[in-house]
């Protein structure tokens, strides 16, 4: 969807099409980040854990 998005605002300069790629690129990045925290808090109890 994200591709298709900005082809399609490329193709047509429609700036509906672009916040449309803007929006799904921080979801991206949100959820890209949301994996990296639970891994740390789960590594940093697990440590806790052995000590």
């Amino acid at each position: 969807m994200r591709n298709f998005s900005w082809k399609y605002f490329t193709l047509t300069g429609d700036v509906e099409a672009f916040l449309l790629y803007r929006e799904m690129e921080q979801q991206a990045a949100a959820s890209a980040e949301s994996p990296e925290e639970e891994g740390d808090s789960a590594a940093e109890s697990d440590g806790a854990l052995t000590v």
